[in-house]
């Protein structure tokens, strides 16, 4: 079994392995931007104790132009109805990121 925090990096790097969706404040941007924004996603990397206190590097934010953006991996069922059972298992596991400004939190 994989443990989440490789699951985690794996889906945050590659977008592959479950399910990506943006805020309506994220989604506003033009396609240059949007494009920087994901590519942070991807080589996010400045994970602490504060930001990280399970180490499964769910979540991340960054400051891009003055606006703080926020990401988030959460983990559902094979139908996308409930929380998974067991994160650390791809076979129960469907993974969402949703990539949002703060102010959308």
């Amino acid at each position: 079994m994989t443990d989440v925090k490789t699951l985690n990096d794996h889906f945050r790097r590659t977008f592959n392995g479950g399910r990506v969706t943006l805020s309506c404040g994220i989604s506003a941007k033009s396609q240059r931007e949007l494009a920087e924004i994901l590519n942070q996603v991807r080589c996010f990397n400045n994970f602490t104790t504060a930001n990280d206190p399970y180490n499964e590097h769910d979540f991340g934010s960054f400051n891009y132009k003055g606006e703080q953006i926020y990401w988030k991996i959460d983990y559902y069922d094979k139908n996308y109805q409930y929380c998974s059972e067991d994160p650390s298992n791809p076979r129960l596991t469907n993974r969402v990121m949703t990539i949002m400004l703060a102010e959308e939190y």
